[in-house]
């Protein structure tokens, strides 16, 4: 990683901030490749159990740095300073995705809950990374758009995948036309936004330590089942069900979240 991104881990809960404050956390080149080595590097990291996606300064995320890719996009770029791929996007990088899309998408990826914490502005990329995070916290001033059409461009970031899994095809569809800059009661109305808070990092920590605290099999099973929902058919998610709990079905942890609650105590779970 580069000076783009912090990344704190205790107690199994990652503490990963965007840490370009002075421009809004804005998205340039060093910006992505430090999300996805975060990405890359949670993983692998052992014990983890819930993320915690916040952003430095004023705002989440304003979106792409368009400054900063206006060269980097032209025809003429050298091709040493092409590392994201912007010409090649049709190549898949990342499993489904390219590396620009996988700077969203990984999060919904990543084995663990992960949770955005979100104040100030999410535009454009800023917006789709935050939708690729299972739950999303805003604070109740933050504005959000889907800028892309600003540009002449599209969201390209998962967007459009992760966008219709959250809200009405004609919300989406009315969004992503106009670009317009909307409020947090808008997006919570529509289903970008989990829940409104005052501190949505503090409560984002809060949420992510509570699911910490249950059994890490059981929170990895249910994340698996609930982004396969999305994509499956009935006969195909009702079977992963079948599979995910007898696999848990008195394994350790299981007995151990059994035995946490007869007894009235804290449960003590080994590392998924």
């Amino acid at each position: 990683m580069n000076d783009r991104i912090a990344c704190d881990v205790a107690g199994g809960v990652a503490d990963v901030r965007l840490m370009r404050a002075d421009k809004m956390n804005a998205l340039d080149e060093a910006m992505f490749l430090a999300l996805l080595e975060v990405g890359q590097r949670l993983t692998a990291e052992p014990g983890l159990r819930a993320v915690v996606l916040s952003g430095e300064g004023r705002a989440f995320c304003a979106g792409l740095d368009m400054a900063s890719f206006a060269g980097m996009a032209s025809p003429s770029a050298a091709p040493p300073e092409d590392r994201l791929g912007l010409r090649t996007l049709k190549a898949r990088t990342h499993g489904l995705a390219n590396s620009v899309q996988q700077v969203a998408w990984q999060w919904r990826e990543l084995p663990v809950p992960v949770i955005a914490a979100v104040h100030g502005v999410a535009f454009g990329g800023g917006f789709q990374i935050m939708l690729g995070a299972d739950l999303r916290y805003a604070a109740p001033a933050t504005k959000f758009s889907v800028m892309e059409i600003k540009w002449g461009l599209v969201p390209d970031m998962a967007g459009t995948q992760l966008m219709h899994h959250l809200a009405r095809d004609d919300v989406v569809r009315e969004l992503t036309y106009t670009g317009r800059v909307f409020a947090a009661e808008e997006a919570l109305a529509y289903g970008f936004v989990t829940r409104l808070a005052d501190d949505p990092r503090a409560a984002a920590l809060a949420t992510a330590r509570e699911l910490a605290a249950k059994s890490p099999n059981a929170i990895r099973a249910a994340k698996r089942l609930l982004n396969l929902a999305s994509t499956s058919d009935a006969a195909t998610g009702l079977m992963a069900e079948s599979v995910e709990q007898q696999a848990l079905i008195g394994s350790p942890n299981q007995l151990e979240a059994v035995m946490a609650n007869l007894a009235k105590r804290e449960a003590r779970f080994a590392d998924a």
